[in-house]
């Protein structure tokens, strides 16, 4: 059975999806899985494009991997499950929105409710191995992240791209700045957030773009989803579930 995307990202990305390079990562991860323990959970691993459609995406938001920690990734760049401690680097972002907004800092560190608001929340590599951090770049998910951000650049609807950090704004050569936002800052890292991050005002800067555009805004206040206990939906596309070797 061929591999299938989630919603409309299996129009955009057929072809990508039929590339030797994706065969040979897809093999790999079957190893991968079978032999380490693997984040995120298989029926995670494309939640992102499940969450958000490419129709409906407005924002996107760069991430480099998934949190290697047991329990943490879920698909989502930045995001972490219910009832998870806030990692280093979200609870920087929430700094950066209270400043930025004016909103309260949530107790809780899952982004479900920007992501369904159109908010892409991409990593460049969409697994890792638990407990280390970066241990499956350069196995092929670089190249099918790079054609995503190719097919979101194509998009006649302008969109705004958040790049935190130099590894994501490594994507910026592939973007068209005449016709979408483009928000370079600092990583929101302990190491790095305050050489640009802090003060860098991504959340208004990217409500005004969309004004101007005459698109809806983006409710960025999470404080307002304290009590929610769980994920709601799970992607239902699994990429090693829809492979077959």
């Amino acid at each position: 059975m061929p591999l299938t995307l989630p919603q409309d990202w299996n129009t955009q990305l057929a072809g990508e999806l039929e590339q030797p390079y994706m065969q040979k990562l897809l093999e790999w991860l079957e190893g991968e899985y079978a032999n380490e323990t693997i984040y995120p959970p298989r029926s995670h691993i494309f939640e992102a494009f499940a969450r958000t459609s490419y129709t409906n995406t407005r924002v996107v938001i760069l991430g480099q991997d998934p949190y290697h920690g047991a329990n943490q990734a879920h698909g989502l760049s930045f995001s972490v499950q219910p009832g998870v401690r806030i990692p280093p680097s979200l609870r920087n972002i929430y700094k950066e929105l209270n400043s930025d907004l004016n909103y309260d800092i949530p107790e809780h560190g899952t982004l479900t409710s920007w992501a369904d608001q159109g908010v892409l929340l991409l990593n460049t590599v969409l697994t890792v191995r638990s407990g280390v951090a970066f241990s499956h770049q350069r196995q092929g998910w670089e190249a099918f992240t790079d054609a995503v951000i190719h097919a979101l650049n194509q998009r006649e609807q302008p969109l705004v791209f958040m790049l935190w950090g130099n590894h994501a704004q490594q994507k910026a050569a592939s973007l068209d700045p005449d016709r979408h936002c483009i928000i370079s800052s600092a990583h929101p890292s302990p190491l790095s957030a305050r050489k640009g991050f802090f003060g860098s005002r991504p959340f208004s800067r990217t409500n005004e773009f969309l004004r101007q555009k005459g698109m809806e805004t983006i409710d960025w206040n999470l404080a307002k989803y304290e009590n929610f206990a769980t994920i709601n939906g799970d992607c239902n596309d699994s990429v090693l579930r829809e492979h077959q070797g």
